[in-house]
């Protein structure tokens, strides 16, 4: 159904956007055993839309795993893939009603609000080119809903998150991480990811990792900086694995690298669409 963008306004009360993890909010019902939750999802998005004075709301949704990142990473979410082939016959028949009712919540959405979705593209990086293309379409703040702490790459000046699981907000100003904000990224890329099945350096967890960045720097000073001097495991074990910070940047720096996991076709048409949306 052909969108017009006007219509995403509720009276427009502010310039400020708020973008929705599509899939990631939907498990907010999942995980209550609900499995007719389409009208509760939609009076949601807009009890968060008033509450923080959004006249503009996105609905951005996976459509099957980055193509992008398995490409660079064939791995990448296996473990997904391996977990789901595990599941009992119960199991698979539930999460088949989960997805018809998640699809269903999709077409109700887009009666009221612009949807971008792309085979082979993650809600991730359409929201971190959303949010870098913050600018150039006047935004005044953007609000991200979701629970995934990958998004916190994102949070900036103006850029903020919001968790339904843990109802906290992660702004500039209440960031609480181990490491600064333009650390992050170093950071995920010393521990990796388990979730999405992207490895970390062999002994490097979270204390060890932000030690490293404040003795080195950034990821690619401790990348420069290899082979480091020294005798503990982790340290060579990063010497020995210090091309995974490059992989990890690749696959988990969703600023850098949005457009080209987005797809040149995907990036006109997102841009097409915005700019139809700013004219309104």
């Amino acid at each position: 159904m052909a969108i017009n963008f006007a219509d995403t306004m509720v009276e427009k009360p502010s310039n400020n956007l708020m973008v929705v993890d599509a899939l990631n909010l939907a498990f907010r019902w999942k995980h209550q055993g609900k499995l007719n939750f389409a009208d509760d999802y939609v009076n949601t998005v807009m009890s968060l839309a008033k509450s923080y004075n959004s006249g503009s709301v996105i609905i951005v949704a996976d459509k099957g795993s980055s193509l992008f990142r398995k490409e660079i990473y064939p791995d990448y979410k296996n473990n997904r893939k391996i977990a789901h082939q595990n599941q009992t016959d119960i199991e698979k028949k539930e999460f088949e009603a989960f997805f018809k009712e998640f699809e269903r919540t999709l077409d109700l959405l887009a009666t009221k609000y612009p949807v971008f979705r792309y085979q082979g593209v993650e809600a991730d990086d359409l929201a971190a080119w959303i949010v870098r293309n913050k600018s150039k379409y006047n935004f005044d703040s953007i609000w991200l809903i979701s629970s995934d702490r990958d998004w916190d790459l994102l949070v900036a000046d103006g850029v903020n998150r919001f968790s339904y699981v843990t109802r906290k907000e992660i702004t500039v100003d209440t960031w609480d991480y181990a490491v600064s904000r333009d650390m992050y990224i170093s950071y995920k890329c010393l521990i990796g990811d388990s979730g999405d099945n992207i490895p970390g350096i062999p002994g490097i967890g979270p204390k060890r990792a932000a030690l490293l960045i404040e003795q080195y720097g950034d990821a690619m000073d401790i990348y420069e900086a290899c082979p480091i001097a020294g005798k503990y495991k982790y340290i060579e074990a990063l010497n020995e694995n210090k091309s995974l910070i490059l992989l990890n940047y690749e696959l988990m720096d969703l600023v850098t690298f949005c457009e080209e996991a987005i797809g040149a076709e995907n990036v006109r048409d997102l841009e097409w669409r915005l700019n139809e949306y700013r004219l309104q």
